[in-house]
């Protein structure tokens, strides 16, 4: 199989412009189709496309999410994006971009069982899944040609007709040799595309910014722009003892990645790192106390979504940023891991006492990392006073399954809401 049908899965050993079965121009052809394995799949702008599938009257407009008068855009469709709105712009420049765009503030309790909807439906197919985010994982699909009687891109491209039709919203898949490849290919045709890269891979990486390459930010980009090399083809032309000289064995792994190396594995246990909620404030704030009231909601917020995946945290951390865009992270190993609320809260609040010295923030956040299954560590994650914290939440989980989110809020909480 050199070529197949993206409509009606039609497979030959040519590649012709159009289906000889169905006529569609949506044709995938390479000459490693047959052999290649490992997959990136990214929803097209996820949320946003979940709200325009919900209200159909947003079908044609720009929609942004995001909120706040001093917050950032999480997401936009690809409509806003025409007009240069990008993820993780200021809402104010989004706004100035695109004044005609809807602004819909995210909305995680359709977002996550939609993607946990997605995710269980490529793991019907591989138990080899690495979740990246709520909508974005590697997949590699090696040795199940016998299992799904079929090569591993028409499986793929089976799975991309099925989240559509089913869920309603369209994914792009890249297909390639390792991770780095395929998740440039999954960027290569979107929205809704199917990109391969194999063989031709360093020709199609040569002319593009390092900036692509992972590990590179914006701050590394430049130091290596500095040192001549702009493009990946100038790391893949260089030597590897200088790249090792200049840049020790970060150069060495660049050098691999410019000639379309990688060896990594899709882990399956190397998915998110850490579950976090954050607010961006509509004025900047110094006092710990109103900070640690903004906090307490964003901890009842990701403990919930602990209880809700069923695992635990031992590392809590604390997130500020300042007025001049500086990001302080603060982290804290806890004595035993949780998902309550409280502890997470107890952890987060001593980490900020010691940065409430009068400076001002514009953004407060708290996450926990460091999984595990809940109950995995045995008696100590149930003993005493987080025994009594986990039923109380739990109690209002259940509550707010029954009668919604805002029947039932804890004192603080709601005194949070009246400010």
């Amino acid at each position: 199989m050199k070529a197949f049908c993206r409509d009606c899965f039609w497979t030959g050993d040519t590649a012709p412009r159009r289906c000889p079965a169905c006529g569609s121009p949506r044709m995938v052809a390479h000459d490693e189709l047959a052999t290649l394995s490992i997959a990136h799949m990214d929803c097209d702008a996820f949320y946003a496309s979940v709200e325009k599938r919900d209200r159909p009257e947003l079908r044609d407009v720009p929609v942004i999410i995001g909120g706040g008068v001093r917050g950032v855009v999480s997401t936009c469709c690809y409509i806003a994006r025409m007009s240069g709105v990008r993820s993780a712009m200021p809402m104010f420049t989004a706004r100035k971009l695109c004044p005609q765009a809807v602004i819909l503030k995210p909305d995680f309790s359709k977002y996550v069982p939609e993607s946990q909807r997605i995710m269980a439906m490529i793991r019907d197919l591989t138990p080899l899944v690495q979740t990246l985010s709520l909508d974005e994982c590697w997949i590699d699909l090696s040795g199940t040609e016998r299992l799904h009687g079929m090569p591993p891109a028409l499986t793929l491209a089976r799975l991309q007709a099925r989240i559509e039709a089913e869920v309603g919203i369209t994914v792009s898949i890249g297909l390639a040799p390792n991770k780095f490849l395929a998740k440039i290919a999954s960027e290569l045709d979107k929205p809704r595309g199917f990109s391969v890269l194999g063989a031709e891979a360093a020709s199609v990486l040569a002319p593009k910014s390092v900036r692509i390459l992972p590990g590179v930010g914006p701050v590394f980009a430049a130091t290596l722009e500095k040192a001549g090399y702009r493009t990946v083809g100038d790391l893949a032309r260089a030597e590897l003892k200088e790249l090792a000289d200049q840049f020790g064995s970060h150069g060495m792994s660049l050098h691999r990645l410019a000639q379309g190396e990688d060896a990594r594995l899709v882990n399956p246990g190397g998915g998110r790192k850490t579950i976090s909620a954050e607010t961006t404030f509509n004025e900047d704030y110094s006092d710990r106390g109103t900070l640690e009231d903004i906090l307490w909601p964003l901890c009842e917020k990701v403990a919930r979504q602990l209880r809700k995946e069923g695992i635990t945290g031992r590392v809590a951390v604390l997130k500020l940023r300042r007025t001049d865009f500086k990001i302080i992270t603060r982290r804290r190993t806890l004595p035993a891991p949780t998902q309550t609320a409280r502890t997470l809260f107890n952890a987060v609040r001593e980490l900020l006492a010691n940065e409430t010295d009068g400076t001002l923030y514009r953004l407060i956040g708290a996450g926990l990392s460091d999984f595990e299954e809940a109950g995995a560590s045995g008696g100590d994650f149930f003993a005493g006073d987080e025994t009594r914290a986990l039923k109380h939440e739990t109690a209002m989980d259940r509550l707010a399954e029954k009668f919604g989110k805002g029947a039932l809020v804890t004192g603080r909480a709601l005194k949070t809401a009246k400010d």
